[in-house]
């Protein structure tokens, strides 16, 4: 709803949502005071006794005019015709909207081994990376109201997306990664120290267990100043929560139309051990995917692993109440019309009937 509604309460209400509304109040007034009188155009016929009549009119007149009851119901149905143009409100009883929401950041390796063609996406066979890519679209699909961040590594890591509640722009870079952008060897813990930071400085005054990376990758960490037992203690201290994703196939055959084909990667070693480490020292869980079924799946199980309920704040919704004064500004407006018709009904009912 627009605008502040005023507080002041006449009649049980709230306020208006339109005050100045009311300004225009006095206005037939003004424009009957300011604007100069209407006058005939001269008399079309003299008669005798002309001056007579115009004795009577003046005499009568103002004071029909003036005190008669369709000027004062016309009066009244044009003030509840502003107050309804001002839109009285009442508030509504205080709800609570349940809400939810993650601060998740993702971090994707985009190392040189995630260019082996050992995942089976639909119908074809696709590198790691393209295979990543459509899993991790999927899951953003799924994330309104969570605010997510994106960061990439190799040899170096770099933020490419804050967090945000605009997942289209998160997948857009996403999307736009490239193998290598950052360096064809993998800074695992760099990775999660920039992460740390960069949660740290955009969830200032998050409650602990809303800060959550997601850190995906295929190998070793064999490049970075950082080492990731060490930034999992960084991220312990933050209060960041680790998810850690081992990503890449065995060697074995894949399955495509029947057939059974080989994949183009050698079943490079992971370091699972460390990920599994780092993921138990900050409460997360590390999990193996070895096709994109298996990521998939991770990814659900993640989502149903972080859902963080956050106490909204308590709101009392505005009901519009201009519906009374504007029926009852019909009601009248039909009363000042009809009324000059039931009396003049009434004054010529008796001579008709003797006629």
């Amino acid at each position: 709803m627009s605008g502040d509604a005023w507080s002041w309460p006449p009649f049980g209400l709230d306020g208006f949502a339109w005050p100045w509304m009311l300004l225009a109040l006095p206005l037939p007034w003004l424009l009957r005071a300011l604007l100069p009188a209407a006058r005939g155009g001269g008399a079309a016929l003299r008669v005798p006794y002309g001056e007579r009549l115009r004795t009577i009119a003046t005499a009568r007149g103002p004071a029909r005019v003036g005190g008669g009851p369709a000027l004062w119901i016309g009066a009244l149905a044009w003030a509840l015709l502003c107050v309804a143009a001002a839109r009285p409100q009442q508030l509504g009883e205080a709800v609570q909207p349940p809400q939810a929401g993650r601060d998740l950041m993702l971090a994707v390796d985009l190392s040189g081994s995630m260019a082996e063609e050992d995942m089976l996406l639909g119908d074809r066979i696709v590198d790691r990376l393209t295979a990543a890519k459509a899993v991790i679209a999927d899951f953003l699909d799924r994330r309104a109201g969570d605010r997510v961040g994106l960061l990439v590594f190799g040899r170096r890591a770099y933020a490419v997306a804050p967090l945000t509640l605009d997942r289209d722009s998160v997948r857009e870079q996403l999307l736009d990664s490239v193998i290598g952008l950052a360096g064809r060897e993998t800074a695992i813990g760099d990775a999660i120290g920039l992460a740390v930071k960069r949660l740290r400085a955009e969830t200032d005054g998050a409650e602990a267990g809303e800060r959550v990376l997601i850190l995906l990758t295929d190998g070793v960490n064999t490049a970075g100043l950082l080492e990731p037992v060490k930034a999992a203690e960084l991220a312990r201290d933050a209060r960041v929560r680790i998810h850690t994703i081992a990503f890449g196939g065995d060697g074995g055959e894949l399955s495509m139309f029947g057939f059974r084909v080989r994949g183009s990667g050698g079943g490079e070693e992971m370091d699972e051990a460390t990920l599994q480490r780092v993921s138990a020292m900050t409460g997360g869980r590390m999990f193996r995917a070895r096709d994109t079924a298996e990521l998939a799946g991770i990814y659900a199980e993640i989502d149903r692993l972080e859902p963080v309920q956050r106490p909204a704040q308590s709101v009392r919704p505005r009901v519009e109440r201009y519906y009374w004064p504007l029926g009852l500004a019909l009601l009248l407006g039909l009363d000042a019309l009809l009324l000059p018709r039931l009396r003049r009904w009434r004054r010529s009912g008796p001579a008709g009937a003797q006629a």
